[in-house]
């Protein structure tokens, strides 16, 4: 796995690359799969007669448990199109989903954030101190299928790290460090495009900050 820049999409985890400043909050790995690997959903608010002939069902067959899906909004800051983002925030019924593209956060193969990447981050601990957030903050990094598993098991955890460092340290410096965070790599494994294409690699070469907003 040949992960070949930086994450696409912004998650809501934070990195801030500090000059000397202590990170309060302490990063922990998380064994647990991305958010959108299987979150709850609320319950059904409809009821649904599965005896009707409206149905049309098959002699046989059974509907499945109900269930709501979340409803997501998707917000794309792109410079060459919108298959390419930059940046992309996902907003569901429970999470919000900062997804950021690894060419733009990070330098070629490697885990060296870049010029711009602090600032990007540094907006989104700015939305996190503004909702006044206070469950963890998962920050997840993902490669394509590029090259060795291995290798991109470890790039994506040391990109997940950097991204983590700079968020912590932005909301350490806006008042609040009381902030806990789960960081992981998890290499190629989840996948949001095809990876037989450059288009879709570029896409899944990403880090993923996400954090659930407090009750309305």
């Amino acid at each position: 796995m040949k992960p070949a820049a930086a994450a696409a999409g912004l998650t809501l985890t934070v990195v801030l690359l500090a000059t000397g400043v202590a990170v309060a909050p302490q990063a922990v790995a998380d064994s647990n799969p991305p958010p959108s690997a299987g979150d709850p959903t609320p319950t059904a608010p409809v009821r649904i007669d599965p005896t009707s002939p409206d149905l049309q069902l098959p002699e046989g067959s059974t509907l499945a448990p109900p269930k709501v899906l979340d409803i997501v909004s998707v917000t794309d800051q792109s410079s060459v199109a919108a298959s390419q983002p930059e940046q992309r925030q996902e907003t569901s019924n429970s999470t919000v989903t900062y997804a950021l593209q690894s060419e733009v956060v990070f330098t070629r193969d490697s885990a060296t954030l870049s010029p711009s990447a602090t600032s990007r981050i540094q907006a989104i601990a700015a939305d996190i101190n503004t909702r006044h957030v206070t469950s963890p903050i998962r920050v997840f990094g993902f490669t394509d299928d590029l090259g060795s598993s291995e290798h991109g098991a470890a790039l994506s955890k040391q990109r997940a790290q950097a991204v983590y460092q700079v968020l912590a340290t932005a909301l350490s410096s806006a008042g609040d460090s009381s902030h806990t965070f789960q960081v992981r790599g998890y290499g190629e494994d989840y996948p949001i495009a095809d990876n037989s294409s450059e288009t879709g690699r570029r896409q899944n070469r990403r880090v993923e900050i996400t954090f659930t907003p407090p009750a309305a």
